[in-house]
């Protein structure tokens, strides 16, 4: 994966507590990712599963967010994105200790995502096993500008 100077997006796969994290605290550690989004520096790949896994989380009582809220975030996020049917495409790929995370795995292998982003442990303990790079969100941003560094 290459530094922002790429003539197409970045076709990541973005976990779902990072993808929330960038839709609702807008001055949090990963809200780069909403603005590299609308710039069309990313084109995020979503499937149905990981959809349906972003609209329970964001139904949650925690977050109180109403129709025009979610209606909102979506319009925001989805016509962003990549949508990519993995139903009745088998591929090989490591299993996931959390079954909820396989999902994203999934995608990414089948999606040929460049990345998965995420700050999941259990996923991030794959990144040996997967073809596809699993990088935190700190890993990723700075691959994209094409910096150096440590992992955050």
């Amino acid at each position: 994966m290459g530094a922002v100077s790429r003539l197409t997006p970045v076709r990541p796969v973005l976990d779902t507590g990072v993808l929330v994290s960038s839709l609702l605290f807008h001055t949090g550690q990963v809200s780069w990712l909403r603005e590299a989004w609308r710039q069309g520096r990313i084109r995020p790949l979503v499937s149905r599963e990981t959809t349906a896994e972003l609209i329970q989380v964001l139904a949650y009582p925690k977050f109180a967010l109403d129709a025009d809220d979610l209606r909102e975030l979506f319009d925001d996020y989805l016509p962003c994105c990549e949508s990519v049917d993995v139903s009745g495409k088998p591929v090989e790929m490591p299993q996931c200790r959390d079954p909820f995370d396989q999902p994203f795995l999934h995608l990414a292998a089948v999606g040929q995502a460049d990345v998965l982003v995420t700050g999941d442990a259990d996923i991030l303990a794959l990144a040996d096993a997967f073809a596809v790079p699993i990088l935190s969100p700190g890993s990723f941003r700075r691959r994209l500008s094409g910096e150096k560094g440590t992992d955050s």
